[in-house]
């Protein structure tokens, strides 16, 4: 487990730029260690991103380093770690409509995916299509250059880490948030590491820079009142799709 490894530096560590947490280097690429090492084994849902960004690093190591102070197990440290830093501030409201909104709630039999941030978090694998933090060129990676599966590094973090990781869930819906993390989807998918059936393909990233798209995809704005950036037609299709993968898991388990 890579958490052993990188054990000792995180429990002094200020933030994800400390010299000793650096996995890798391709270039301009930097990939470091951040402990969202957890896994859940009983997940019926996984929750995709790209990467964690250096905001949720730092937030997860914190997080460990106070729950380690506490004199909790390694184990239970990286589960508080990775809830805590998860999807955390404006994007998980965004993320959370939308999941009630293509049915994801009623899929899990809860009341709302509010609740998987708390009471039922046993039911979800927070999840990234590259596991540990990446940066191109200091900055928060996004996907797009170079795409995680033209690059030999990016490409060997997805194999080495989600890969297994899903293969775990070999049930659960897995949402992945943005177009970068469905192609990682679609490779994985094509290799046979994931079911194709399983994979919620449409629904917007809720970063608050797709401010636009998730107002439109929950219908807070209508057509007339888009910018020229937006294609509704897209998200009209990409919102069908995400409520019939969803009714489809719903009824098959």
């Amino acid at each position: 487990m890579a958490f052993e490894h990188y054990r000792h530096a995180l429990l002094n560590a200020r933030n994800i730029r400390d010299s000793r947490l650096l996995i890798g280097t391709e270039g301009a690429l930097e990939v470091r260690y951040a402990p969202f090492d957890h896994i859940n084994p009983t997940a019926q849902l996984v929750i995709l991103g790209i990467t964690p960004g250096e905001q949720q690093a730092n937030a997860a190591i914190h997080e460990m380093q106070r729950a380690l102070s506490l004199g909790t197990t390694d184990a239970e440290a990286l589960s508080r770690a990775k809830k805590h830093a998860s999807f955390s501030g404006p994007m998980r409201i965004n993320l959370l409509k939308m999941l009630d909104l293509i049915g994801v709630n009623k899929a899990l039999d809860i009341p709302t995916c509010a609740t998987l941030w708390g009471q039922h978090i046993g039911l979800v694998q927070f999840a990234s299509a590259l596991r540990y933090p990446v940066f191109m060129e200091g900055k928060n990676y996004t996907g797009s250059s170079p795409k995680m599966t033209t690059s030999p590094m990016l490409r060997e973090q997805l194999m080495s880490f989600t890969a297994q990781e899903l293969a775990i869930l070999p049930n659960a819906l897995v949402l992945p948030l943005g177009p970068a993390a469905t192609d990682a989807c679609r490779y994985l998918a094509k290799l046979g590491s994931i079911d194709p059936s399983r994979i919620v393909k449409g629904v917007p990233h809720p970063s608050g820079a797709n401010g636009e798209r998730i107002a439109y995809f929950l219908g807070q704005k209508h057509r007339v009142s888009l910018s020229n950036k937006t294609n509704p037609d897209k998200i009209d299709e990409g919102r069908d799709a995400a409520l019939q993968t969803v009714s489809k898991w719903r009824q098959a388990v």
